[in-house]
């Protein structure tokens, strides 16, 4: 979502208080005097892997240990790569297995709209969580993410939203991807629990802005702690590069490879490479800025129909 790069340097620094919870407590400010704590949050919390993925599994497990009201509304199956995709069928169908979890056959946007609609039906959640997703979203991966889909669906309803992946730029390797989920979702507890306590009676996050959050896997078992946290913009790159075989009958097989450029200076790549958790902020819409929006406008001055 090269949209993310654009948005004014003021949003940043509206988000950046929240990166502070990373910082070792020894390199910490001295805390001031105590404060009440902020109050739980009711999370709707989805993804693209699908209800039942260790993902959502442990981000359920963590958020609701850290004391929120966590409802999971997901996907059925495996929706991986499925973006921003909203199904126009008749009909879905929903499955409600367990208390508080809710299964979706449809994209995480049809998961999020059927929350927003019938499970949080006249009390919107406080947040949106889409993940923690296998894998990393960063780069054009980002564009195409259903975990970052989820998260827009949200923010397109008016609700702040966080997207959680977990996984360095390479393929990702299941154990150890696994293993890395356990400090990504201690990351986004204090991540959320910054935001709260700095937002007080206010909204979480900048109208319509959400946080694009990827945790590196760091360590041979993947358990290490990051490196440190960088405010982020998408990379421009598309990260994976296709490639189609002729099978000779009308049918082509296709591969897809890792092809890393040189990453953006101060971009998702670039952080994650280094071995640090990146949080781009990410909207719901297409909009480029005020520079692009000029631009266009001289580009148009003059022609008719």
């Amino acid at each position: 979502m090269q949209r993310k790069r654009v948005l004014p340097l003021a949003t940043l620094l509206l988000c950046a208080p929240a990166l502070a919870a990373a910082v070792p407590a020894a390199a910490a400010p001295q805390a001031g005097p105590a404060t009440a704590p902020a109050r739980p949050l009711r999370i709707l919390l989805t993804n693209d892997d699908g209800y039942n993925a260790p993902g959502i599994r442990l981000a359920f497990a963590r958020l609701t240990a850290a004391g929120h009201d966590v409802t999971i509304v997901a996907p059925l199956t495996n929706q991986s790569g499925a973006g921003t995709k909203a199904s126009n069928a008749p009909s879905v169908t929903v499955r409600h297995p367990e208390p508080k979890v809710w299964a979706v056959d449809g994209s995480p946007g049809d998961a999020v709209a059927f929350g927003l609609s019938e499970v949080f039906e006249g009390r919107a959640p406080d947040l949106v969580v889409s993940g923690t997703n296998f894998g990393p979203n960063v780069a054009g991966l980002a564009t195409h993410s259903g975990t970052v889909g989820g998260a827009v669906a949200g923010l397109e309803n008016g609700i702040p939203a966080i997207a959680l992946s977990t996984g360095g730029v390479a393929v990702p390797d299941p154990v150890t991807t696994v293993n890395a989920m356990g400090p990504t979702l201690d990351f986004a507890v204090k991540l959320i629990d910054r935001l709260r306590s700095r937002a007080g009676s206010g909204p979480l996050l900048p109208a319509g802005v959400g946080l694009n959050v990827n945790h590196p896997v760091i360590g041979a078992d993947g358990k290490g702690t990051a490196a440190g946290v960088a405010a982020t913009f998408q990379d421009p790159q598309p990260l994976l590069k296709a490639d189609y075989t002729d099978a000779g009958d009308g049918t082509w097989k296709v591969g897809v490879k890792v092809a890393l450029r040189t990453p953006a200076r101060g971009g998702d790549v670039e952080a994650v490479s280094a071995g640090k958790i990146a949080v781009s902020p990410v909207n719901a819409d297409w909009n480029t800025g005020p520079a692009d929006a000029a631009v266009t406008r001289a580009l148009m001055a003059g022609l008719r129909p």
